[in-house]
């Protein structure tokens, strides 16, 4: 059945929005050595601008899922879309270094509602036989411009300078703000009023957890401190939301055991994926001596083959148990890093195995988002898409703390093999969670038309 226009153009105005905040990290990622002497800011300091937007992300996407439950999720999208291009412009045009902090934390909090809400408003979109090619086509938008992000960053630094790159996202945003005129209303409402306490709870436990990762190394003691109350206020907040029926935290989605390994195996292949990519760099520069163009174009090569691997996977994923074609997606993905930590690789055996690494990573995506979104009720949309941006933004973090320990204590050279090896162990972990799911999985799969 074709789409009609109002069905294009909504679908349009998603992916506009979420390849805007996916190509807005890329292209910032690679300003920072910029912004830090343009602004006279040390090293240490400018990492504030990624981890304010990081950490808005977080205390933004579990809520985001909550308020638009009851308020409607086309609204909140909006709301979100709107929030993060009016940041982008501030970002731009910040005279100071803390204006360009708290204008990326308010990017954050807008690119928290597209990212918990795109899916859900494509799943009413397209419907529920269309969804599962749906995700694939996210899946490679998302890789494509994962891919394109740091190239086009660094050559709008070369043309231009860093505050262009955050008023490329008014053009972007503009065009997907008038696409969402075309969005449908969404599924009904919750009758419960958004719990506003709550949402502060949750805001501050996050603070307390995140900002306790990000000092493990540098301040051990303060992070064991920090850690303690976060672990305090959590256990508050779970005693405050357990007993209702439609909770800020989605115990009602975690209690199906479906639900819950789905997203333990997207948290744990993003731990992999998070530390392989981080450590690649640091082996072409340091340990093979390469320069700064074939870094890139090694690099390039794995979101580059996530995207290939997407597209087979929504094919592979009508005829194949989602359970398997993860943990084969996984197995895939810990190959090719147990390679390069074992192998140490030439550039060219090292694109290869990032390609192998890609090629899993993709295949291992869609079939697993597809069945954290299959399992929630449509009702709960919302709550699974604010889910499945948390496990992945949880999984990146961890990731890159526990790269940061392996380079804090592992010798110089050897790191790198370290980082390799820990990735590719909780990719491993990542596959047995995917099997566990095996006699969930011999049930009929949801179809999934091209």
């Amino acid at each position: 059945m074709p789409m009609d226009r109002n069905q294009a153009m909504g679908i349009a105005a998603v992916f506009l929005a979420i390849a805007l905040v996916v190509l807005d990290a890329g292209i910032t990622n690679i300003a920072l050595p910029t912004i830090s002497a343009s602004l006279d800011v040390p090293p240490g300091q400018v990492i504030l601008v990624t981890s304010a937007y990081q950490l808005a992300l977080l205390m933004g996407l579990l809520p985001a899922a909550h308020v638009a439950a009851r308020t409607g999720t086309r609204n909140l999208f909006v709301i979100g879309l709107c929030t993060f291009t009016f940041a982008s412009v501030m970002a731009a045009l910040a005279p100071a270094f803390p204006v360009l902090v708290a204008a990326r934390f308010i990017q954050g909090l807008g690119g928290a509602a597209i990212l918990s809400l795109g899916m859900p408003l494509l799943r009413t979109l397209v419907g529920r036989d269309r969804f599962g090619s749906a995700i694939g086509w996210n899946a490679l938008n998302v890789a494509l411009c994962a891919a394109a992000g740091p190239a086009l960053g660094a050559l709008l630094i070369a043309a231009t300078g860093w505050p262009w790159l955050f008023l490329l996202n008014l053009p972007v945003g503009l065009a997907a703000l008038a696409a969402s005129l075309a969005l449908p209303a969404g599924g009904r409402r919750s009758a419960a009023a958004v719990d506003g306490w709550s949402i502060l709870l949750y805001a501050g436990s996050i603070t307390l957890l995140f900002t306790a990762l990000q000092n493990v190394i540098a301040a051990p003691v303060v992070a064991a401190f920090l850690a303690v109350a976060a672990a305090a206020s959590f256990t508050f907040l779970f005693s405050r939301e357990f007993p209702k029926s439609a909770p800020l935290l989605p115990f009602d989605l975690m209690g199906d055991r479906a639900f819950r390994l789905a997203v333990g195996a997207s948290m744990f292949c993003f731990v992999a994926q998070c530390a392989g990519q981080l450590a690649l760099p640091f082996y072409l520069l340091h340990n093979l001596g390469e320069d700064g163009l074939a870094t890139g174009a090694v690099i390039s090569c794995w979101p580059i083959a996530v995207a290939l691997a997407s597209r087979a996977a929504v094919q592979l994923a009508q005829r194949t148990s989602a359970a398997i074609l993860c943990a084969t997606g996984t197995l895939i993905l810990s190959t090719g890093l147990a390679a390069i930590a074992l192998l140490q690789p030439s550039p060219v055996g090292l694109a290869l195995c990032t390609i192998l690494c890609g090629i899993g990573f993709g295949l291992f995506q869609v079939p697993n988002n597809r069945n954290l979104f299959f399992t929630a009720p449509e009702h709960r949309s919302e709550a699974a898409g604010g889910m499945q941006g948390t496990a992945r933004l949880a999984g990146q973090t961890v990731g890159a703390v526990l790269v940061s320990l392996v380079f804090s204590w592992a010798p110089g050279i050897a790191a790198p093999q370290f980082a390799f090896a820990m990735a590719a162990a909780f990719a491993v972990g990542s596959a047995m969670l995917s099997l566990r799911q095996l006699k969930r999985a011999r049930q009929p799969a949801a179809p999934c038309a091209s």
